[in-house]
C-alpha cells in the first residue's frame, strides 16, 4: 500500500476451499466460539464478480469496511461479509505483489541499460583517443613535408638563377627542375593520399560523432524514465540522486568528447590554411615559372633571330670561303639545343597547369569539407545546448522531488510527534585538534556522527548533522519549511543548544550585515516577509508582532524597551509569564513592536544586540550570559474563504552548557554560570520526565522552562539545534551535549495543532 501509481489491477477470483477454514479460525478465535457453519448448513455458491483496484483509494476503502449484520446474533450474515472481506484482501494482496514485481523488473531492466551505455560509452571514448592521435601523426607529417616542399623550391629557384646566367649550364638546369617536378608530383601524389586518409578520418568522425548522438538520446530516454520513477516512487530519490550524480559525470565526458571534436575541427580548419598556403606557394611558382618561359622565349627568339643573321650571313659567304662551315655546325648545334629547351619548356607548362587545376580543386573540396565540419559543429552546439536544457529539467525535476521528500519527512516526523534534533559542528581552529568525525558510508551518512573521547567511540545519531563545512545557507534550507509553517498558523520553536564557543550564536544570528554570514533568525525573517508578500496575492493579509527578551540570573529583561536603565534597576519584576487556554504565552508589559517589513526587524535585532549581557570567560573572549528569546507573531486573514491564522515563530538563543569549572568564572561571572547551569539542569529535568511520560513535568523550576512549557509539552513544532565544538580538550563536554540532544530527539511532546478560526 505504500507505492502509489495510476496503474490499475484487475483479478477475477474463483472458489478458494481454503479461504472458509481461515475465516472460521478467525471467528473462533475472536469470540472463543464454535464457528457457525459447522452446524447449520453452507449456503449454496453464488456467482463471483471479479474484484477491480484502481489505486490507494480502493484499497484504503477496503481496509476501512467495516462488518455489518441484522443484529448482533447474525454470526451467518457476519461470517460470509468476512469471507467475501478475505478475498478481497488476498486479490489487493495479489495485486500489490503484481506491482512490486513489475517495479523490480523494471530495475533490472534500466541496470542492464546502464551497464551497456557504460560500455559503449568507454568504446566511443577509446576510438576518438585514437583518432586524435592519428590527426596529431597527420599534422606532424604534413608539416615535414611542408618543410621539405620549401626547401625543394628554394633549390629550384637557385637551379633558375644559374641556368640565366649561363646559357651552357641550361641543361642542368633543367635535368634539376625536371628533379624538381617530379619531387613535386610525388608530393603532391602523397598529398591526394594524405587527403584521402584525411577524408577517411572524417568519415569515421562523422559515425563516431552520430553514434555520440545516439547514445545522447538513449542518455536522455533514461534520465526521464529515472524522472517517472522518481515521481512514482518517493522512497528510491535517494539512489536517483546517485544515479543522476553518474549521469552529470557522463555529460561532463560527453562535453569533453565535444571539446575534443571541436579541437578536431581546429585541426581541420589548421590544415585547410595549410592547403590553402601550400596553393598560394604553388600559384606563386606557377608565375616564377611562366616568366621563366617568357623569358626562355625571349631567349629563343634572339637565338632565332641569330640563327637567321647566321643564316644569312652564311649564304653571304658561302661561296666567298668555306672556313665557316665549323661555325655553321655550332650554330645548328645550338638551334637545336634551343628547340630541346623549348619543347621541354612546353612540357614543364603542361605539368605545372595540370598541377595548378588539382591544386585549384583541392581548395574547392578543402572549402566544401569546412563547410561541413562548420555545419556539423553548429549541429553539435545546437545538440549540447539541447542536452544541457534537457539535464537542467531533469535537475529540476529531482529538487522538486527532494522538496517533496523533505515535506513528506516533516510529515512523518509531525505524525510522530518527536522534538526534532539537528547538530552542527563548528570548524576545527589552527591550534585545536579534532575528536569529532562522520560516517563516510551506509545509512547514516549525513545523519551520523562520532565522537572520540578518552579513546572510547560514541555514535550518535540525529534527523540531520552538519559538519564544518556546512554553510549558514545549507543550515536555513533544512529548516526552511519549518519557519513556513509559522505563516499557516502553526507554533514553531527552534533553540540551539550547547557550550560556549560552539557556534550557538552564529548560527541562530551569526553577522545580518552580511549575506553569507546570515543566521537563522534574519533568514527566517526574511523567508516570511518574502513569503507573505506571495500570499497576499492570494488574498491574505498578515499582521506580524516582535517582541525579543533575555533570561539573566532567572531574571527577565526586556531587550527593546527603550528605558533599558530602569528595568535593569529593578523593574524585571514586573515581567510575568502567563499561558492561555489556547497554549500561547505572554509575557506581561513586555515591549511588543508592530513591523512591516525585514528592515524595521533587522533595526530591532540591532538594538536588541546591543542590550544583551556578555561577558569574558575561559570559553570565549565575548561570551552569551543570557538566554535570549525572539518572538514573532503572525496573525494572517483572509476574507474570501473566511479564515484567520495565528502562528508563533520562537527562536532562542540559549546560554553556554558547560560546567563550572570549565568556564573558570568567577565573581558576577560565576554568579551567571551557576544561575545558567541551574536553568539548563531544570531544562534537562524536563526533557527526562517527558522522555519518561511522567505524569508530573517540572516545568516551573525555571522561568526558562516555563516560558519553554507550550513547545516542550504543548501543540508546537519544535526542533533543536546541538552545536559541538571539535577540539580534543572539549570532548567531555560534547558528550555531554550529544547524550542531551539524544533525549530531546526521543521525546514525543504529540502532534502539532493548526490555529486556525472560521
Amino acid at each position: 500500500m505504500a507505492a502509489r501509481g495510476a496503474r490499475t489491477g484487475t483479478l477475477h477470483h474463483k472458489e478458494d476451499t481454503p479461504a472458509e477454514p481461515a475465516g472460521k479460525r478467525l471467528r473462533t478465535v475472536a469470540t472463543g466460539r464454535q464457528p457457525l457453519a459447522a452446524v447449520s448448513a453452507a449456503p449454496p455458491p453464488l456467482a463471483e464478480e471479479p474484484v477491480v483496484f484502481t489505486g490507494r483509494d480502493d484499497v484504503e476503502t477496503l481496509l476501512n469496511e467495516k462488518m455489518k449484520g441484522k443484529n448482533k446474533m447474525d454470526y451467518k450474515g457476519k461470517s460470509e461479509q468476512m469471507m467475501e472481506y478475505i478475498k478481497k484482501l488476498r486479490a489487493c494482496i495479489k495485486w500489490l505483489l503484481e506491482r512490486e514485481d513489475a517495479n523490480l523488473a523494471q530495475i533490472g531492466k534500466l541496470s542492464a541499460d546502464l551497464e551497456a551505455a557504460e560500455t559503449q560509452y568507454s568504446e566511443k571514448v577509446t576510438q576518438l583517443q585514437n583518432a586524435l592521435q592519428e590527426s596529431k601523426e597527420t599534422d606532424e607529417e604534413l608539416q615535414k613535408r611542408y618543410a621539405s616542399l620549401q626547401e625543394a623550391l628554394k633549390k629550384v629557384e637557385a637551379e633558375k638563377m644559374d641556368a640565366l646566367r649561363s646559357l651552357g649550364d641550361e641543361k642542368e638546369a633543367k635535368l634539376a627542375v625536371e628533379s624538381s617536378r617530379n619531387e613535386i608530383l610525388e608530393d603532391l601524389t602523397k598529398a591526394q593520399l594524405e587527403e584521402k586518409r584525411l577524408n577517411h578520418q572524417i568519415e569515421t568522425l562523422q559515425v563516431t560523432n552520430k553514434s555520440l548522438q545516439d547514445y545522447n538520446v538513449d542518455l536522455q530516454t533514461y534520465i526521464r524514465t529515472l524522472q517517472t520513477d522518481a515521481e512514482k516512487h518517493a522512497d528510491t530519490i535517494s539512489k536517483l540522486q546517485t544515479e543522476k550524480t553518474i549521469i552529470l559525470e557522463r555529460l561532463g565526458n560527453v562535453t569533453v568528447q565535444a571539446e575534443s571534436l571541436k579541437v578536431q575541427l581546429d585541426l581541420a580548419k589548421s590544415l585547410q590554411i595549410e592547403a590553402a598556403k601550400q596553393k598560394d606557394d604553388l600559384l606563386k611558382e606557377i608565375d616564377s615559372h611562366r616568366s621563366e618561359l617568357q623569358r626562355v622565349r625571349g631567349d629563343r627568339d634572339n637565338k632565332s633571330a641569330q640563327v637567321d643573321s647566321l643564316l644569312n650571313e652564311l649564304r653571304r659567304y658561302e661561296e666567298m670561303t668555306r672556313k665557316s662551315v665549323v661555325e655553321l655546325d655550332n650554330a645548328m648545334a645550338k638551334s637545336t639545343s634551343l628547340d630541346e629547351t623549348c619543347s621541354s619548356q612546353r612540357e614543364m607548362i603542361k605539368a605545372l597547369e595540370i598541377k595548378l587545376a588539382a591544386a585549384t580543386e583541392k581548395s574547392k573540396w578543402s572549402d566544401l569539407t569546412t563547410m561541413e565540419v562548420m555545419t556539423k559543429h553548429e549541429d553539435q552546439k545546437k545538440m549540447l545546448a539541447d542536452l544541457q536544457s534537457r539535464l537542467e529539467e531533469a535537475e529540476q525535476k529531482i529538487l522538486d522531488g527532494e522538496t517533496q521528500r523533505k515535506k513528506l519527512h516533516n510529515t512523518i516526523l509531525e505524525l510522530k510527534g518527536n522534538i526534532r534534533v539537528f547538530c552542527r559542528v563548528r570548524p576545527v581552529l589552527s591550534n585545536e585538534s579534532g575528536a569529532v568525525t562522520f560516517p563516510k558510508s551506509g545509512e547514516n551518512i549525513g545523519r551520523g556522527i562520532e565522537l572520540i573521547h578518552n579513546g572510547q567511540e560514541y555514535s550518535f545519531t540525529f534527523d540531520k548533522v552538519f559538519d564544518h563545512s556546512a554553510s549558514q545557507e545549507d543550515v536555513f534550507i533544512e529548516i526552511s519549511q519549518l519557519v513556513q509553517s509559522a505563516l499557516d498558523g502553526y507554533k514553531v520553536c527552534i533553540f540551539a543548544y550547547g557550550q560556549t564557543g560552539s557556534g550557538k550564536t552564529h548560527t541562530m544570528m551569526g553577522n545580518p550585515e552580511v549575506e553569507e554570514q546570515k543566521g537563522v533568525i534574519p533568514r527566517s525573517l526574511e523567508h516570511i516577509f518574502q513569503a507573505m508578500q506571495v500570499l497576499n496575492s492570494q488574498g491574505w493579509k498578515y499582521k506580524m508582532q516582535v517582541s525579543m527578551l533575555e533570561i539573566h540570573n532567572e531574571t527577565i529583561h526586556d531587550l527593546l524597551s527603550t528605558n533599558r536603565v530602569a528595568t535593569q534597576d529593578g523593574g524585571s519584576s514586573k515581567y510575568n509569564i502567563k499561558h492561555d487556554a489556547n497554549g500561547n504565552t505572554h509575557v506581561s508589559e513586555l515591549t511588543v513592536v508592530n513591523v512591516t517589513s525585514v528592515g524595521e526587524v533587522s533595526s530591532l535585532l540591532r538594538r536588541a544586540a546591543q542590550s544583551r549581557s556578555v561577558g569574558r570567560t575561559q570559553m570565549n573572549e565575548k561570551s552569551s550570559r543570557s538566554h535570549c528569546v525572539f518572538t514573532l507573531r503572525i496573525f494572517g486573514v483572509h476574507s474570501g474563504m473566511d479564515q484567520q491564522v495565528q502562528g508563533v515563530l520562537n527562536l532562542i538563543d540559549l546560554a553556554g552548557s558547560e560546567r563550572l569549572n570549565k568556564s573558570g568564572a568567577t565573581g558576577d561571572r560565576l554568579k551567571e554560570t551557576q544561575s545558567i547551569n541551574k536553568s539548563l539542569s531544570a531544562l534537562n529535568d524536563v526533557i527526562s520526565a517527558i522522555a519518561t511520560k511522567e505524569e508530573h513535568v517540572p516545568f516551573r523550576n525555571s522561568k526558562l522552562t516555563y516560558l519553554l512549557q507550550p513547545c516542550l509539552g504543548g501543540d508546537s513544532k519544535t526542533l533543536m539545534f546541538v552545536n559541538l565544538s571539535p577540539e580534543s580538550s572539549s570532548t567531555l563536554e560534547s558528550l555531554c551535549s550529544l547524550r542531551f540532544a539524544a533525549r530531546v530527539n526521543s521525546c514525543d511532546i504529540g502532534r502539532a495543532r493548526r490555529q486556525i478560526h472560521a
